[in-house]
């Protein structure tokens, strides 16, 4: 009696779960029929394009060196630039200036630029041209009518950049920039140099970074130079390594900047008047240099002005 009632049972049992699937399959099918409560996939979003842009930036440092020369006379230099930018920053044009003490006395630095900056992904390349021009200066005539600089050291460049970015924390590039009367002289300048950037990983912002490059440097033009001889500017090497850690819009950093220039050479290359007034036909405008820079950027955007749409 015992095992039938168990038998007995077990078939009760089966039977409940065989009707439970039943039920279950059919519950599925019909649900299949019903229309979905969560309705067709949403439709692509275009992404946002800032049509213009107005990028600003103010720099304080304590010597302005540009690829290895001191353009203050190892004194401080304040800076500051504008820049307009079109289309996701595709398309830019800029103006920035800067004090300086050169051979010449110009008032000032001032650089008008402009060009195209098209990326795709971690890849982004840089072409453009750019001027530098020095108001008000004068040619350098010492006492025996000897010409030591043109009479107008403006200039052009035209450059191109491309830049990789590994990760979001290494940064390597290269550039080129090409001049075709450097500082007015008549020589062509050719700078090219390889860049790297790494965002340290214990301290978002912080970041070491360094450049090395070399000029390549022509013959000066006669007429230009008048009572001068032509002279086959120096070649030289330059580079930069520091430190620079950035905090919303303000970044502090700390490089060091060298060359391979002999003090006769840096002389050659920038005409400096304790050289001329001393004798020496020397210049300390192109050695070792420790630089600090505090620097403030900001974006129209960034304000609400100008928002992507």
């Amino acid at each position: 009696m015992r095992g039938e009632g168990f038998l007995q049972m077990s078939d009760l049992f089966r039977s409940l779960i065989l009707g439970l699937s039943l039920a279950a399959a059919i519950g599925a099918a019909e649900a299949s029929d019903l229309p979905s409560k969560k309705g067709p996939p949403p439709a692509p979003v275009a992404p946002a394009v800032t049509w213009f842009d107005i990028a600003f930036s103010v720099k304080g440092m304590t010597d302005y060196n540009f690829r290895g020369i001191s353009q203050t006379d190892r004194k401080p230099a304040i800076q500051g630039g504008a820049e307009l930018q079109i289309y996701n920053n595709l398309f830019y044009l800029g103006v920035y200036g800067s004090n300086v003490d050169l051979a010449t006395r110009p008032d000032a630095e001032i650089d008008f630029y402009g060009g195209i900056r098209p990326k795709f992904g971690d890849l982004a390349f840089d072409f453009g041209v750019w001027q530098y021009y020095y108001p008000g200066e004068k040619q350098l005539i010492d006492g025996a009518g000897v010409f030591w600089t043109p009479k107008n050291t403006d200039f052009t460049e035209v450059y191109g950049k491309v830049s990789y970015t590994f990760a979001e924390s290494l940064t390597l590039g290269a550039n080129i920039y090409y001049a075709w009367d450097w500082l007015g002289t008549g020589a062509s300048g050719t700078y090219a140099s390889l860049t790297a950037k790494y965002a340290l990983p214990f301290l978002e912002g912080l970041a070491v970074s360094g450049e090395l490059g070399h000029y390549w440097l022509g013959t000066t033009n006669l007429a230009i130079w008048s009572t001068v001889p032509a002279t086959n500017l120096p070649d030289y090497t330059y580079w930069n390594a520091g430190l620079s850690y950035t905090w919303k819009n303000v970044t502090a950093d700390l490089r060091y900047h060298d060359t391979d220039l002999s003090k006769n050479d840096c002389f050659v290359l920038t005409a400096d008047p304790r050289g001329i007034t001393t004798g020496t036909g020397r210049s300390k405008w192109c050695g070792a240099a420790f630089v600090a820079t505090l620097s403030f950027d900001i974006t129209a955007s960034s304000l609400g002005v100008f928002a992507a749409k």
